[in-house]
C-alpha cells in the first residue's frame, strides 16, 4: 500500500506543479520555492510527519520534503540551543543534499558545455 500511496503523492504533487505551470506565469523556480515554502509550513504544525507515516518514502522525495527537512532541523536544535539553535540547526539535517548539489553542480560544469 506504501507504494500506491507514494506514487500517487508524487503524482499529486506533479499534477498541481503542472497546473500552477500552465495556467499561471509563475516559473518553475517560483513553484519550486512555493513547494519548499509549503513543505516547511506542513512541518511546522506536524502535518508533514503524519503524510510521511501515510505516504511512507514517497513524501521524502519531493521538493516539499526540503522544507520539511530544514523546519525540522531547526525545531529540533532549537530546543536544545535556544534561539540560535533555529539557525543552526536548518542546515543539520540538509547539509549533504546541499554539499552534493554544489560539488555536483561543479563536476557537471567541467565535463559538460553550455549550448548557445
Amino acid at each position: 500500500m506504501y507504494l500506491i500511496n507514494s506514487f500517487l503523492f508524487c503524482g499529486l504533487l506533479c499534477l498541481i506543479a503542472q497546473i500552477i505551470l500552465d495556467n499561471t506565469k509563475l516559473t518553475a523556480g517560483h513553484i519550486t520555492s512555493i513547494f519548499v515554502v509549503i513543505g516547511a509550513f506542513l512541518d511546522t504544525f506536524s502535518i508533514y510527519d503524519k503524510i510521511i507515516k501515510i505516504v511512507g518514502g514517497g513524501a521524502l522525495l519531493p521538493i516539499t520534503s526540503f522544507g520539511h527537512s530544514l523546519i525540522h532541523g531547526a525545531l529540533l536544535k532549537a530546543e536544545s540551543c535556544g534561539f540560535m539553535g533555529i539557525f543552526m540547526g536548518m542546515f543539520d539535517l540538509t547539509a549533504t543534499g546541499i554539499a552534493c548539489a554544489i560539488i555536483f553542480s561543479f563536476l557537471f560544469t567541467l565535463i559538460f558545455k553550455p549550448r548557445n
